[in-house]
């Protein structure tokens, strides 16, 4: 999953409270390593072309069209990877939720009080499946709108779990 749950007591006077911090990105199918390596099996399986015509004036005529194919698989991937640098960041206290939602360096917060926060999950009716939302203040705000509808119906259920030890009586 690519999400991860991080829960630390923290002390505030006498008393304990259990803080919840949620980290969600985007699954990455294709670390760097693996890129740097596609990248040179695509230019050396691109290659092989151009031994046969060694010497020969087609080596020009085909030589810029390979250059080509791979730079363009290179601009491609690494729009990919920069379109995918998003970190939410979900913080449940007894006392308040906090969301915050950063993609490229634009951070988005959300906060309201924990008790009266609602967390929504709509099987159908949102913009895709299993559609996971927050209801408090005056606004409703996304969660996870780049997991797949199974890790965000597990979501649900952690997020849930997690807003009632916030809510329960101490």
């Amino acid at each position: 999953m690519p999400y991860e749950w991080i829960t630390r007591p923290s002390t505030t006077g006498s008393e304990r409270n259990i803080v919840a911090q949620l980290h969600l990105w985007p699954y990455r199918s294709l670390p760097r390593k693996g890129f740097v390596l596609f990248i040179a099996a695509t230019s050396g399986l691109l290659s092989l072309p151009l031994f046969v015509v060694l010497g020969t004036s087609v080596l020009w005529v085909l030589l810029p069209f390979l250059a080509l194919a791979v730079i363009m698989i290179w601009i491609a991937l690494n729009h990919s990877y920069r379109s995918g640098e998003i970190l939410e960041t979900l913080t449940i206290t007894p006392d308040h939720i906090s969301l915050t939602h950063t993609v490229a360096g634009r951070t988005q917060s959300w906060t309201a009080n924990s008790y009266w926060a609602e967390l929504h999950c709509r099987d159908t009716g949102g913009p895709v499946e299993n559609y996971l939302t927050f209801l408090g203040g005056p606004r409703e705000v996304e969660l996870g709108r780049f997991l797949t509808s199974q890790e965000r119906r597990a979501l649900f259920d952690d997020i849930r779990r997690k807003l009632a030890q916030a809510k329960a009586p101490r």
